[in-house]
């Protein structure tokens, strides 16, 4: 991929793929909030209604709704009343799959991602969901808007970085499904926590991940 700008069409075609395929190449992508810049370092897969780990698990509501529709939007949500966390809506209208951008490495705009973040160490600064949504200054006014006209702008990767997979973070279903990707050997990736209700089952139903050739372990 090249970091050049893409046009709308071709980004759009870019995010209206399955979920792991467009998690996979978000690695070393960049994502910019006002003056930072993140380069994308971890980030989680979710399968819509056929993941019981999605959002979208049960259907369209009135949170979730920007899932349903075309890849490329931004779904923010608010997490434990703490964190807000970004997701980048992915597949055909309709599928509801998405993919959480779990931790990123800030290469610019250092001081205003510190202004947001408070005096941490650099690998930190968007280290987890919701620092990085805070180091990018992301609020759920992001919600809708899309990766080429709206708050947050996405670029694509330039180089190719060794990947590493595992289960997903803090998921009491479909725990076990390896659709956890992160660069190896980057500081910035958060520690994985396993959820302590977190089922054994696969918690899949119809094609679920095996459609994108991952079966869940």
């Amino acid at each position: 991929m090249s970091s050049a700008a893409w046009s709308t069409a071709r980004t759009e075609a870019f995010f209206s793929r399955p979920a792991l395929d467009v998690a996979a190449d978000l690695l070393g992508s960049r994502i910019v909030g006002g003056d930072v810049v993140v380069e994308l370092t971890e980030v989680e897969a979710y399968a819509g209604e056929a993941d019981q780990a999605s959002h979208a698990y049960r259907g369209p509501t009135p949170r979730n709704q920007v899932m349903f529709g075309a890849g490329g939007r931004v779904y923010v949500y608010f997490s434990y009343g703490m964190h807000h966390c970004v997701n980048l809506v992915c597949d055909e209208p309709g599928t509801a799959s998405a993919v959480l951008l779990r931790a990123g490495r800030v290469v610019s705009g250092l001081d205003q991602a510190r202004e947001r973040r408070g005096e941490v160490a650099d690998a930190a600064l968007g280290r987890g969901p919701g620092n990085l949504a805070k180091a990018l200054g992301v609020t759920l006014a992001a919600t809708g808007t899309t990766v080429w006209d709206g708050p947050l702008r996405w670029a694509p990767a330039s180089v190719s970085y060794p990947v590493r997979t595992g289960p997903r973070v803090g998921v009491s279903r479909a725990a076990d499904v390896a659709w956890r990707l992160w660069l190896a050997d980057e500081p910035s990736v958060s520690t994985y926590r396993r959820h302590p209700k977190a089922s054994p089952r696969p918690g899949w139903r119809g094609d679920g991940p095996e459609r994108n050739g991952l079966e869940p372990r």
